[in-house]
Formats: structure tokens, C-alpha cells, sequence
């Protein structure tokens, strides 16, 4: 599994060279730990956790699987952080471009996560894989989930007689 995020975290590094990330082996990995059985990996690609251009030191390697997002980062001496977004839990992305860098804004319900210094040409890509791969998620969701989400399963009952 590490292999395979790792070679295509570099693939896309390599097809957007403008895109700020390092460290993607490291970062790599920490996702390969947290990775399910049978999970299906479908995108990945890497930028700066965090809403300012001028902070490049907090890469994160981003993984979109048939179940969730995965973004993770291996700290420089010890530990690593990793967020897990299930696709019932995820509400939109966002693409935000500058003069010289985009932005993705992933809004769930707990909080929005933004990854930045993303190449300007990146940014589309990215909006559109994973706009693509949560709507499969959710289409395999068991239609109570997304009823429920939308606020159709409420039942109100009244006593008439």
C-alpha cells in the first residue's frame, strides 16, 4: 500500500513541480498505517495544511479512497497527525487560485481543512477527483444515510382522533 500512495505522491508532484511539498516518503507512510483492508485508493496529491502561502513547512500527503479522505503528515522528530474524513461526513470542496498558487478547501461537518500552494493547473484536477470519488461514496451509502443527511427520514406523527 505505502508503494503505491508514495509513487503517486511523486506522480503528481512530477506533473505539478509548482505544487510546495516535501518529505512525501515520510508523509507516505503514516497514511499506509491507517489504511483499511480493501480500501481503494483512487487519488492522491500533496500541498501545505494551512491557509497562508508563506507557510511551507506543514506538508501533507492527501488520500482519497473508495471509503474516505485520508491527509496525513509525519512530524519532523516525533509522531505524525492524521485526519479521516468519511464521505457522510464530507460537504464540499472549494478551489481557490492566486497569482501564482491554488487552494482546495474541503468543508466537513467538524471543520474545513485547506491545502494550499497547490500549482495553479493542480487545482482543477484535484476539485474534480474528488468531487467524483465522494459522490461514489455516497451513492454506496445505504440510502437511509443520505436521507437522514438530508433531513428526509424525520417522521412526525400526530394523534388525531
Amino acid at each position: 500500500m505505502f508503494e503505491e500512495i508514495y509513487s503517486r505522491a511523486k506522480e503528481f508532484k512530477r506533473k505539478y513541480p509548482s505544487t510546495i511539498a516535501w518529505r512525501l516518503k515520510a508523509h507516505s507512510k503514516v497514511i499506509a498505517e491507517h489504511m483499511e483492508n480493501g480500501e481503494e485508493i483512487k487519488y492522491v496529491f500533496a500541498g501545505q495544511k494551512n491557509d497562508s502561502i508563506f507557510d511551507i513547512i506543514t506538508t501533507y500527503v492527501v488520500v482519497v479512497t473508495d471509503r474516505r479522505i485520508i491527509l496525513g503528515e509525519k512530524r519532523l522528530f516525533f509522531g505524525y497527525f492524521l485526519i479521516s474524513i468519511t464521505s457522510d461526513m464530507f460537504n464540499d470542496v472549494t478551489i481557490k487560485q492566486g497569482l501564482l498558487w491554488g487552494r482546495c478547501v474541503m468543508d466537513s461537518l467538524r471543520e474545513n481543512v485547506v491545502i494550499s500552494n497547490l500549482s495553479k493547473a493542480a487545482a482543477s484536477e484535484v476539485e474534480a477527483n474528488i468531487t467524483k470519488h465522494v459522490i461514489m461514496a455516497k451513492e454506496k451509502m445505504p440510502s437511509g444515510i443520505n436521507k437522514k443527511a438530508a433531513g428526509e427520514n424525520i417522521n412526525i406523527s400526530t394523534n388525531e382522533e
